[in-house]
Formats: C-alpha cells, sequence, structure tokens
C-alpha cells in the first residue's frame, strides 16, 4: 500500500484495545483495531476515518494484523472529541513493521566482539553481566556500578529498574535521563510546598490569566492548549509568555490581547520578582489568601526540629538565604534596586511597560473587588537556565497572586514525557561522597563519577545518555576513554572469554557498558556499549503510567514485540536472578510488577494502592481493572469514596480541607495531605526570597555570559511540535522521516545579516570555553560550590564544543539568543552547554550554551520541499 493510498478499514468484531500515547505528558486516548491482514468481512461503519500515518501492518502471535491507531473519540476528558497532536497521529508507524524503517529495531541482544556487535543469546548476555558484576560489586564495590535511566518508561519498568539499584545492588550511583544525580526538578516549587503536577488540564482550561514560563505548549504540549488553554471553562483567557523565542503560541496570544515578555536566557528570577514588586506596591497581592495558606515564620520550622536538618528542602527552607515570611519577603521585594522597574529591565531584556502590564493582567483586582484567576505554568525553559531560584521566584509570584490550590488558580509545571515513575524505595544518598556545605546529604552526580575514572559497570535504560547532558562532547570523551580505547576487549563470543576480558578492563580502570533500548542509539550503544539489549516498548506490553494530571491508565498489548525483544522489567529480573536476588525479583508478567510497586506509591501524587486493593478483594487482577476504566482512567491519588473507587482532580485543593462541605462529601482516606493542603509541615505554602546576587548563581552567569569580543549568542535549545525528543521514532515513520530532521537553529534576522548567514544556511556553533566541574566535593565551607571557588581551587576544567546545524532566519527570536533543538542525536547542541550544576539542587544549566555561529555552507539554491524539515519563522497564526 502506498502512503497515500487510504487505510484499509476494520472489518465488523475487530479487537479493539485502549492506549494512551506514548509521547509528550499531555498522554491522549488512543483506541487500537486489530484484525488478521486476511480476514473478510463487512467493514464496521462505527470506526472514524484514518488516514495512512494511522494505521499499519504489525505482527501478533506471530501473523500479520493490521492496525489502526484513532484519537479515542468516546473519552470526556484529556483530548475530547478526538483531538490529537501531530505527533499522536502518526502512533501507528511506531509499530515494528519489517516494510520500512522501523526494521532498525533492536531484535537480540548484542555483543561487542574485536570492535562490532554480534548476536548472542539472552543467556550469554545475562551471564557476561552477572560475572562482571559480581567481580566489580566485590572488587569495587557498590559505588562502582551504576545505572542512567528514563524515569518515564512505565511504572512496572522504573520500579524494577530503581529495585534493582537500590534494593539489589544498593548504588548511589544512579540518574535519572535528564539529570546528572539522582535529584527533582523544579525544587524550588517542591520546597514551597507545591506538587509540580497538581493542577488537572481543567484547572489550565479555568483561568482568567494564564503565566507561562519558559514553555509554549502550543509547540510541545498540542493538545493541553488546542483543547485546554485555547478552549477551557474559559476560553477568552490572557496568556503571558516569557520566553525569548516568539513561536506559534505566543503569537496566537498576542493576537488576543496577551503578552510576551522576551527575556533574556537565566533572567526569569528578577522578571518574576519585579512583577511581584510591582503587585505589592500597588496592594494587589491577595491578602486574604496569604493570610490563610502561606506560612508564618515560626511555622517554616515547624516539626523540623534543631538537627543537622541534612535534607535539601529542609536546610534550604530554613537558611536565611532564601527563608521568608510574608512581612520578610515584601521587605526583600521593595528594599533591592534590582527589582525596581528600569533595573529589572536592563537585565532582563523585558520593558517596564510589558513588566507593568503583566503585573496588572495577573493580579490587579477589578471595580467591584474580584480579582482575575491566574494560574501559572513553567517548564525547562525556566528551571534548566537558573534551576532553584527561577523555579522559587515563580512560586513566590504565584502564591501572591492567591495561585495554588483552587480550582482555575494553580501553579504547577507543564511537564515534558508522562509521569512513569514509581520508584523503589531506598536511594542510599548516605553513601554518596558529594556532600552540600555542612557536610549535608548531596546524591552523587553520575557524570562526574564516570568522568572522573569511579565507574566500572554501567547500565543505561532508553536514554540518549551522551547528548541528554551538558558538556556533551567531554561526557563522550571520557565513555570512550573508558569503554573502546581500552586495552582489555572481548575476542570471543562466549560467555567466559567475554567477561573475563571485561573484568581484566574493569580492573585496570576501565568500565563496562551496557544499553537497553527499542533502537541503536548513536553513539552510545553503537560506538560504545558493550552489551546492547532489545527492549519492547509502547504496543507490546501491557504498560501503566500517569500523564500531566495525575491519570493513570492502561497502555495496552496489541502487537509482537521484534525477535527476542523484552521489556524493561524483564530483563531487570533475569540479570537478577543470574546475580542470586531472584526471590526478591520474581515476577510472572508486567501486572506482577504493578501489583507489588503500588505499596511504595502510597503517599505520593502518584498513589493507585487502592486500585490494587480493591482488584484483590474482587478477585481480580489491577491491570485487568484498571483496564474496565478505559481511556478516562482515574487520577491519582486513588482513595475510596464508600465501595467506589475515586480520583482526585487537583492537589492542595482548598475545598478538600478538613470540615468543608466538599471534604465531607468525598469522604474517603487519602494517605497523602497532598491533596488537600500544600506539602509542607503545617500544609501551608512558603514564601522564599531569591537574591539576585547569590554567589552559587551570579558567579557562574557572569561566566557564561556570551563575549562580545568573541562575537558569540546566547545558544538555548527546545522542542518543535514536528519533533520528538532525539528523533528517535520520527526518523523512521515513514510520514515524519519524509520531513526531514534537519538540526535547526533559530536566529535573529539582524543576528544573521551580522554574519553573513542567509535562511537555510548550514552553521557552525562554537563555544572554546565550555567549563566542566571535575572531582568529588565533601562540602564544608559555605562558599565550596561558588563558581569562583571551584575555578580557583582547580574544580572546573575547560573545554570545547561545537554543532553544526541548518540557519532558520526567525524575527520573533529576541537578538542576541539562538535556539536550537534539544538532543538532536547527530547534532548535539548540549556540546556548547556548561556541566556546572546548579549548587544548591545538582541540576544542569542546559539552557545558558553559548558560542560563536560561523556559516559553513550555503543553502540548497533549489530552497525548501515538501520532503524537507520547514524554514519558517515559528510565529505563524
Amino acid at each position: 500500500m502506498s502512503d497515500s493510498a487510504a487505510p484499509p478499514r476494520p472489518p465488523l468484531g475487530a479487537q479493539q484495545f485502549t492506549t494512551a500515547c506514548d509521547y509528550c505528558v499531555v498522554g491522549c486516548s488512543y483506541r487500537v483495531w486489530r484484525w488478521p491482514t486476511d480476514a473478510r468481512g463487512a467493514p464496521d461503519p462505527s470506526v472514524p476515518f484514518a488516514n495512512p500515518a494511522q494505521h499499519n501492518v504489525v505482527q501478533w502471535q506471530g501473523r500479520p494484523h493490521h492496525v489502526l491507531v484513532l484519537p479515542d473519540a468516546q473519552v470526556s476528558t484529556v483530548n475530547p472529541a478526538g483531538n490529537h497532536s501531530m505527533r499522536g497521529g502518526t502512533l501507528a508507524q511506531k509499530c515494528h513493521n519489517s516494510a520500512n524503517r522501523t526494521r532498525e529495531r533492536l531484535s537480540t541482544p548484542l555483543l561487542r566482539v574485536n570492535g562490532s556487535l554480534q548476536p548472542v543469546s539472552w543467556d550469554t548476555a545475562m551471564q557476561v553481566m552477572a560475572t562482571v558484576s559480581k567481580h566489580v560489586l566485590a572488587r569495587q564495590g557498590e559505588h562502582a556500578w551504576g545505572i542512567k535511566a528514563y524515569s518515564y518508561q512505565y511504572f512496572e519498568n522504573t520500579y524494577a529498574i530503581t529495585k534493582l539499584a537500590f534494593d539489589g545492588v544498593g548504588t548511589p550511583a544512579f540518574a535519572p535521563h535528564d539529570k546528572c544525580a539522582n535529584t527533582n526538578d523544579a525544587t524550588g516549587l517542591d520546597d514551597a510546598g507545591l506538587e509540580a503536577f497538581a493542577p488537572s488540564y481543567h484547572d489550565w482550561g479555568a483561568c482568567e490569566v494564564l503565566y507561562l514560563s519558559g514553555t509554549d505548549p502550543f509547540e510541545t504540549k498540542s493538545t493541553l492548549f488546542t483543547s485546554w488553554i485555547m478552549g477551557g471553562a474559559h476560553s477568552d483567557k490572557r496568556l503571558i509568555f516569557a520566553t525569548p523565542h516568539r513561536t506559534m503560541g505566543v503569537a496566537w496570544a498576542e493576537q488576543r490581547g496577551g503578552l510576551w515578555l522576551p527575556v533574556i536566557p537565566g533572567t526569569d528570577t528578577l522578571l518574576h520578582n519585579a512583577i511581584a514588586r510591582v503587585i505589592v506596591e500597588r496592594g494587589w497581592q491577595d491578602q486574604a489568601f496569604i493570610d490563610e495558606w502561606v506560612a508564618q515564620r515560626w511555622e517554616v520550622d515547624q516539626g523540623i526540629g534543631r538537627g543537622t536538618r541534612n535534607t535539601g528542602w529542609q536546610w534550604r527552607t530554613t537558611w536565611g538565604t532564601w527563608q521568608s515570611d510574608w512581612a520578610d519577603y515584601c521587605k526583600f521585594l521593595l528594599s533591592r534596586d534590582e527589582h525596581r522597574l528600569a533595573d529589572a529591565a536592563a537585565v532582563t531584556g523585558v520593558s517596564a511597560a510589558l513588566i507593568e502590564r503583566a503585573a496588572e493582567l495577573l493580579a490587579r483586582p477589578r471595580a467591584d473587588g474580584t480579582r482575575p484567576k491566574s494560574s501559572f505554568m513553567l517548564e525547562k525553559g525556566n528551571y534548566w537556565s537558573n534551576n532553584y531560584m527561577n523555579s522559587a521566584s515563580f512560586a513566590a509570584m504565584g502564591l501572591i497572586c492567591g495561585a495554588g490550590n483552587r480550582a482555575g488558580r494553580v501553579i504547577g509545571r507543564g511537564g515534558g514525557h508522562q509521569r512513569g515513575m514509581v520508584s523503589a524505595p531506598g536511594y542510599p544518598d548516605w553513601l554518596s561522597p558529594e556532600k552540600y556545605p555542612g557536610r549535608r546529604k548531596k546524591p552523587l552526580n553520575l557524570d562526574h563519577w564516570l568522568m572522573s575514572g569511579q565507574l566500572r559497570f554501567a547500565w543505561v535504560f532508553g536514554t540518549t545518555w551522551i547528548g541528554a547532558m551538558a558538556a556533551s562532547g567531554e561526557l563522550e570523551r571520557s565513555i570512550a576513554r573508558l569503554t573502546t580505547e581500552q586495552a582489555h576487549q572481548p575476542q570471543r563470543t562466549d560467555a567466559a572469554s567475554a567477561a573475563a576480558a571485561l573484568i581484566a578492563r574493569a580492573d585496570a580502570g576501565g568500565m563496562v557498558l551496557v544499553n537497553s533500548d527499542i533502537y541503536p542509539v548513536e553513539p552510545l550503544g553503537t560506538r560504545y556499549a558493550d552489551i546492547v539489549l532489545p527492549a519492547a516498548t509502547w504496543g507490546e506490553e501491557d504498560f501503566t503510567r500517569c500523564n500531566g494530571e495525575r491519570r493513570l491508565r492502561l497502555y495496552s498489548r496489541f502487537a509482537d514485540a521484534p525477535g527476542q525483544a523484552k521489556p524493561d522489567w524483564w530483563a531487570v529480573q533475569a540479570f537478577a536472578q543470574r546475580m542470586g536476588w531472584g526471590e526478591r525479583f520474581a515476577w510472572r508478567d508486567s501486572n506482577d510488577v504493578f501489583e507489588e510497586a503500588a505499596r511504595h506509591s502510597k503517599g505520593t501524587p502518584y498513589d493507585y494502592f487502592e486500585l490494587v486493593r480493591r482488584a484483590r478483594e474482587q478477585g481480580q487482577r489491577a491491570h485487568e481493572l484498571l483496564r474496565t476504566l478505559g481511556g478516562d482512567g482515574i487520577q491519582t491519588p486513588i482513595h475510596r469514596v464508600g465501595d467506589n473507587l475515586a480520583g482526585t482532580q487537583r492537589l492542595h485543593d482548598a475545598s478538600l480541607a478538613a470540615g468543608t462541605t466538599q471534604a465531607a462529601s468525598t469522604s474517603g482516606a487519602w494517605r497523602t495531605r497532598l491533596a488537600h493542603c500544600f506539602n509542607s509541615h503545617s500544609g501551608k505554602a512558603l514564601l522564599l526570597k531569591t537574591p539576585w546576587e547569590f554567589p552559587g548563581w551570579l558567579q557562574f552567569y557572569n561566566a557564561v555570559k556570551p563575549r562580545a569580543d568573541k562575537h558569540e549568542l546566547w545558544v538555548t535549545n527546545g522542542r518543535i511540535n514536528e519533533v520528538w525528543q532525539s528523533g528517535f521514532d520520527d526518523r523512521r515513520k515513514p510520514y515524519t522521516a519524509a520531513r526531514g530532521l534537519a538540526q535547526l537553529l533559530f536566529m535573529n534576522e539582524q543576528d544573521a545579516k551580522a554574519r553573513g548567514i542567509a535562511n537555510g544556511d548550514t552553521v557552525r556553533i562554537t563555544n572554546d570555553t565550555v567549563y566542566v566541574q571535575q572531582g568529588m566535593f565533601f562540602g564544608v565551607a559555605a562558599d565550596d560550590l561558588d563558581f569562583n571557588s571551584l575555578l580557583a581551587k582547580g574544580h572546573i576544567k575547560v573545554a570545547q564544543g561545537s554543532f553544526d546545524a541548518v540557519a532558520v532566519l526567525d524575527p520573533g527570536m529576541r537578538a542576541g539568543v539562538t535556539k536550537a533543538g534539544f538532543n538532536h542525536s547527530g547534532h548535539q547542541a548540549n556540546v556548547v552547554c556548561h556541566a556546572v550544576p546548579d549548587p544548591m539542587t545538582n541540576n544542569y544549566r542546559y539552557k545558558l550554551g553559548r558560542g560563536r555561529v560561523e556559516r559553513v555552507g550555503r543553502a540548497d539554491p533549489a530552497g525548501e520541499t515538501a520532503h524537507g524539515p520547514s524554514l519558517k519563522p515559528r510565529g505563524l497564526v
């Protein structure tokens, strides 16, 4: 069948399955129809129209079957009426089909022998891994054995992986896919008592004003934007975007009375504080909300005691630099020159008039005294530039506007991936050699640990470790030095010989690398991995996870995995059994993992224990009970109302506070206070100060600014609607592959003209001073992790990085700032970003790259074609 031919229609009686999209955080609901290719019969007239990108041929029980994957028009939540993004609209094409490029799926374990990957059995791969691991753990200890893994790819897998790391091996050498350490994302929200995914999609739809920091949901969360933000209960809302790029959602907002605040990367903290100062100076704050829901100074300390205050949220929220209450916060805002309109405008690049107007839209009461329903959404453009201060100041700005715990008045993340992490307990932070000043617990930085030669065995699950991390060129050089450049390499495929060679390498200071994924990963799997394991993915196993409003659903199995590919939970179990831990890893199927993990979800925003308990009471498997809930699923935390399961629309919900009518009508035991109060000892939110001159921030920021004498520009990064993540699927799905996946660099037209660059030219972006923090640090003095102190003590290495891209001249790109695609597999933008984590949170600041941009090739004189990427500006409406 040609790509343009109409797909076949399913016959009456074709099997149907509910699932959800595999891609962005929105998690649109989908329905799958499957029937044998040789089936005959009248077509089912109730099946909606499908386009060719929504059809595929898969294998099921060894026989070819048609599948249609269409938005589920039967649901009332998430994507009502069958709305979807172009990513979800091509879901069917992600399924394995030997007739197209999805044939490149990994289908058998591979072992690198004499420099090339050779097929081996699962038994051989597991035997080699277990033999080497036992030796490493006995000789070098648990610190030398690490895991880098996704945090989103289904509860069953993430629970198994973290159980292996924390319970099996007991290692602190663990980091999620997007971080260098096992830390949180928007830590300032956490410290303020706000769960990042507390809001529901209804809340984003019900607000009257929405402040969006570091994100355009149209580009990255399309259905959230088109169904809920453009629509929802208040469809004529005003949107305020703080981002250096005027993309489609921004342009749409400006047409409807919204604002674009073209903020200079890294300066959002000052922007938030300047807006907050205007609000306070003019008495526009929601004082009634503040009096009821913002903690007093004594309430901040409540329950913590006078011990070491060892965990991050304890010492940060009780440390004078950040700790505050309403009176102290007002003094902080009003006493500092940098919060004045003129000063803030000079640093942030946002005019004083726009700052004033933003404050007015967010907080100015109407003539009748009613207040605008304002909500606040942040994403990676915010917390990946100045992690702690940006997210903490953002939380404070929202709180004084009365947001955080009411319908249409919420504060939270927009989200990137779906929420697929249920962690096994017991991350051994006490084993980490790193400490915050004052000898406080700090999770181990896995990148630094590897680069310093301390890691002897690493198992990577479903992530492009190299390209996804800051200073990715330096990380890749370290991985090469520890693996393929080592003298000890397997020469034969038999398990004993291969294990002996890899043990010799580990003993000589090298590292053994295992990569589990669905496709060969460039360059981690293709160039450096010693063992590559084939993973089963979406549609090939029954899986579960939540979306960006904590909606739990079953992602049904409807196709065979290619060859010997297995789900990651199965690979973990097979390895654990070889290690002698079989009794702790004895699952029959993915449902067993799901049910075991349930007790570790208790008390979290993703608590689904009541669903499992109810299934057991009914003599039913938990996956099957969840299946009956269809595409609508249920929002976690799940609780009981009588004999029925009930979901939780939003967290911190003031209407559910004890003693209210709403609380009485939904009486049921929540195990988490998150449902009805803020996540703090007192149940109240915390206001945090964020002084711009904090040396852990300002010293670094001054060091990484673009240098005029070198004609540098900011090099930030982001996503565009057409591409998901590294493009691992998009390069292989026929529809998206035809559009091309070039690395693009969006540039302001004047910046391009000054460098002789035309639209479509190939450019090279070079940073000759990439800062890389090195060594392990035992924090004692307060300034141990300040940038200047690290530099003076020799803990900052200077590296270089460059990548090529196709220039897109865009008048909506702020002057002085460029934006590349994040995590492009062939041209990694993170090579020009600095691997110096935020000292408060141990998170990288990926958005603060810089570089010199030079033309290295002219544009194709034929210009754009229908088979290449669009080179048009993004701000088209």
